[in-house]
């Protein structure tokens, strides 16, 4: 039987995240009940202290059993921790090192979306990929630059590390997890009983590019609101780097460092998401839209926005925008 640590943080964590798994987990036993199997999981909520306050005290968890009395588990589930994350982060600090001890005594350990900045502050995702919510990406690669951010996937996994995407993207996480201690039948026996969508591998289609402004490089900011307010024109490096007085190489290095992209990517990114919002609110057909946007060549346009959301254009438009889809 595999022990499972549903970690109770102190503060405002998802409710919705630890619930779910204990509810999914739980069923995953009922099921072999039925089938006069032995239950697979053992599953523990585990905190700090024997009570946990959340919501400001709207809701109370009641951990079974406080972490220093787990000497060992198997699984560790770290929930999404809400609010002030530095705070949450200070709050829950004493977790760090007994999640680090118990994955070097063999236990695995998953984060749901923003349960990867308590996940990453272990130490234990350095030079690893991991997924958290498309929301906090750039705040995550600022905190933790020595790890492998790849904000368009569902879930990861290396060495025994689990990470999930944002909000209930953790569904898919625990479904994989089901699927891997439990076999393939009884993940898609869930993900029926739950009616969750199995193998959905990519968040990319639910991210907002809102521009990564977060910095101090006032220079770079320039240059985000010049591309944001003509991205209909062709821009090129040169042309920025002359508007600015900096040289190709300077500005390319600087607008990387501060946005986490390339000066065409950013312009690539700004011009799919005014395709984005056109495909969700108007009538207009693809080419419409993709010259409306700039873009004159159809397939680099269907390629690029294909890269960025995993959608082909129209399947964007047909699954955001019900109106245009009937009358295609």
């Amino acid at each position: 039987m595999k022990h499972i640590s549903i970690l109770i943080p102190q503060g405002t964590s998802s409710l919705s995240n630890i619930e779910g798994t204990f509810q999914i987990l739980s069923e995953v036993n009922n099921l072999r009940a039925e089938m006069r199997q032995a239950p697979l999981f053992n599953i523990q909520m585990v905190g700090l202290a024997t009570e946990a306050k959340q919501r400001n005290g709207l809701f109370t968890i009641k951990p079974d059993v406080v972490f220093e009395d787990v000497k060992k588990t198997d699984l560790i589930i770290i929930p999404a921790m809400h609010g002030n994350l530095p705070a949450a982060l200070e709050m829950n600090k004493d977790l760090l090192p007994w999640v680090v001890k118990q994955y070097k005594n063999g236990a695995e350990v998953a984060s749901y979306c923003i349960g990867a900045f308590f996940l990453a502050q272990t130490g234990l995702l350095k030079g690893k990929q991991c997924a958290t919510h498309w929301k906090l990406a750039n705040e995550f690669r600022r905190m933790y630059p020595d790890v492998n951010l790849v904000d368009d996937k569902i879930m990861t996994e290396e060495d025994g590390i689990y990470t999930s995407g944002g909000a209930y993207s953790y569904l898919n996480l625990l479904l994989y997890l089901v699927e891997k201690y439990a076999g393939r039948d009884v993940a898609i026996l869930m993900s029926k009983a739950f009616m969750i969508d199995i193998d959905r591998d990519s968040q990319s289609p639910f991210i907002i590019f809102q521009g990564q402004k977060t910095h101090e490089d006032e220079p770079i900011k320039k240059a985000q609101v010049f591309i944001e307010k003509n991205f209909q024109d062709k821009i090129t490096v040169d042309q920025l780097a002359g508007m600015l007085a900096l040289g190709r190489r300077n500005l390319e290095r600087r607008f990387k460092k501060a946005t986490s992209n390339t000066v065409i990517e950013y312009i690539q990114r700004v011009k799919i998401e005014a395709a984005k919002k056109n495909f969700e609110t108007s009538r207009k057909n693809i080419n419409e839209v993709m010259y409306d946007v700039g873009y004159s060549d159809t397939k680099a346009f269907r390629t690029i926005f294909r890269k960025i959301t995993g959608l082909s254009p129209i399947e964007y438009r047909n699954k955001y925008n019900k109106e245009a889809a009937t009358l295609a």
